[in-house]
């Protein structure tokens, strides 16, 4: 047997066009007719007649259906929505009503109306009205009466919300645009991409991320209106580069923009594109009487759709972008696995240095600094490890410089200072006959950030390593030109009989004049310095005028020097021949844990 939303079918004893019948004796009507209250005398009650011609008259368009979802009676509004005379409606089956597009969802909920499972059905379509223009109706479906659990008769009646929709979907058209540029917004431009993730046609999505060059300064000496002229026909020149590829173009907030491939190709159209886009941008614009120039830092990521989310594709392309405009703008760059892998490493090591030095993981190792006139001991530099517990033992060049920039290189630099300077008290104990200092270096940041005067004399005091037995290395561009506080620093540890030297010098301003005004007492010679002494005769005999020359105005100017980086015995005898002091490198051994010191200490002092 049918459903009554399955098609067509009439009841036992009903022919085609039967129309319901009138209430005359004051009982229920079995058609659509109200019901009349068993309370009101008979003659007095609403007027069926009355409540038929209000229906046929009503504007809204109606039906009244069975329990078995055939249409009972329908209205001339009704009749006109669907293109048909009203009375051709009768008896037939809502579900073959063609022009109210009901879709099974719609189909199940009306059936659960009919059978007495639900209070009311509601959907909203887009129909085809009879006269051929497009409305949206909201159709609903509620019951007017029920007999033996199911209901006796349901109106149906669709209402035309067109101007409704409409104005909310202008409400939506600008909360999804930017106003400016008249562009999708970040709002949209996110909709659509978490859409592009999951159905992307290709299996691949591509973005292009990026902002202008220049454009504050466009800002801030021409004022927002003509900014906002000039973002409007940047967005205009980005419309006809994206265009032929179908590409979604936002502008996500300021002077960023997005063109998203969201069913990409391949990396080689995407970077196309963002050749053109740079193309296109970097012609002049000529706006409210001025001739602007911009450019554009672009960062390009394309990858498969699958696995992607939204915040992971746009992390990416916001770290390209960043090394499109450090790699020196108005360039694009294409998103790469290692150099990200390497950013996610610094910015891991970055973040966990302070807490790495509560939890003890960092050690030190020293590196003998060895006389060249006979090559015993005279001192050692300290220098830093972090024993990681994910990466492994790190070297200072992988972390000193995060330190600097986070600030963590003051508290770390302090355990430095008073690690070395407790070791060289107990090396002084255990041998008082053989004095061996003990070389520290000083980051800038130490000298500026924290009382490094005060810090020394604490550790010194502490410790009671003699003040003579500390050595403090300075990189020579740190104490050139140096005035006020630091000035100020180092001859007050000067005073205090600290030494100071130079580190790498020969790579900043090289200016001994000016040393001459400074409380130093060595220079160590940048190993670049050295290079060509490694084999017998030098590769290029200007390496060895230099460095004769830099090791005679030292001593003349009352400066010990240390050549570094000595790896072999040439180096070595050469150095020796040319007046250096002494000399530290891998030709007399690498840094070394303490206890190793020690033991050369015991033995005849030579490395």
């Amino acid at each position: 047997m049918n459903g009554p939303l399955d098609g067509p079918g009439t009841r036992p004893g009903d022919s085609p066009g039967t129309t319901a019948p009138t209430v005359t004796d004051g009982s229920r009507p079995s058609g659509p007719g109200p019901s009349a209250s068993p309370d009101v005398p008979p003659g007095t009650g609403p007027d069926p007649a009355a409540f038929r011609a209000a229906f046929e008259a009503a504007r809204l368009a109606m039906a009244v259906i069975d329990g078995e979802g055939r249409v009972l009676a329908a209205n001339q509004a009704l009749g006109r929505l669907l293109g048909s005379p009203a009375g051709e409606l009768t008896g037939t089956p809502v579900a073959s009503l063609a022009g109210l597009g009901l879709d099974d969802r719609a189909r199940a909920d009306c059936q659960a109306v009919l059978e007495g499972r639900s209070e009311v059905m509601s959907c909203t379509r887009r129909l085809k009205h009879g006269d051929g223009r497009p409305v949206w109706a909201e159709v609903t479906v509620v019951p007017t009466g029920r007999s033996g659990g199911r209901s006796g008769s349901a109106l149906l009646s669709v209402s035309d919300v067109s101007e409704h929709h409409d104005l909310r979907e202008r409400l939506r058209h600008l909360e999804m645009h930017d106003p400016v540029t008249r562009l999708p917004n970040r709002t949209l431009f996110f909709e659509r991409l978490s859409t592009a993730l999951s159905e992307s046609t290709t299996g691949r999505i591509g973005l292009c991320y990026l902002d202008l060059d220049g454009f504050k300064a466009v800002n801030d000496t021409l004022g927002h209106r003509v900014g906002d002229l000039l973002l409007d026909a940047v967005a205009q020149r980005l419309r006809r580069c994206a265009e032929p590829g179908g590409h979604l173009v936002a502008r996500l907030g300021g002077d960023e923009f997005a063109l998203l491939a969201e069913a990409s190709t391949g990396t080689q159209p995407l970077t196309e594109l963002a050749e053109e886009v740079l193309a296109a941008l970097q012609q002049p614009f000529d706006l409210a009487g001025q001739r602007l120039a911009v450019s554009a830092s672009i960062g390009v990521v394309e990858r498969p759709a699958s696995g992607t989310s939204a915040t992971e594709l746009m992390q990416a392309a916001d770290t390209t972008l960043y090394w499109a405009k450090a790699d020196g703008k108005a360039r694009w760059t294409l998103f790469d696995p290692e150099r990200n892998a390497h950013r996610v490493t610094r910015q891991a090591l970055s973040s966990t240095l302070r807490p790495a030095l509560e939890r003890g993981e960092f050690a030190l190792e020293y590196q003998p600094i060895v006389s060249l006139h006979d090559e015993s001991l005279t001192g050692v530099e300290a220098l830093v490890r972090w024993r990681h517990p994910q990466f492994g033992t790190l070297g200072p060049n992988q972390f000193i410089g995060l330190a600097e920039e986070n600030g963590a290189i003051v508290p770390l630099g302090r355990w430095i200072l008073a690690e070395s300077c407790r070791q060289a008290r107990r090396w002084q104990l255990e041998h008082p006959d053989r004095p061996l200092y003990v070389s520290v270096n000083v980051a800038v940041r130490q000298v500026w950030d924290s009382d490094l005067v005060a810090d020394v004399a604490a550790v010194l005091k502490e410790t009671g390593l003699p003040s003579g037995l500390l050595q403090l290395e300075l990189t020579e561009s740190a104490v050139m030109g140096s005035a006020g506080r630091p000035l100020k620093a180092l001859q007050a540890l000067s005073a205090m009989g600290v030494r100071i030297a130079i580190d790498d010098f020969g790579t900043g301003y090289s200016n001994l004049a000016y040393l001459s005004r400074l409380p130093v007492r060595g220079l160590k010679l940048d190993g670049m310095f050295v290079r060509g002494f490694r084999a017998a005769r030098p590769l290029n005999p200007a390496d060895e005028t230099i460095v004769t020359s830099l090791v005679r105005l030292a001593h003349d100017l009352g400066l010990t020097v240390t050549a570094e980086c000595v790896e072999g015995p040439a180096q070595a005898d050469r150095l020796r021949r040319i007046g250096c002091d002494t000399g530290q490198g891998w030709h007399y051994s690498k840094p070394v844990p303490a206890d190793r010191i020690s033991q050369l200490l015991v033995g005849d002092g030579r490395p």
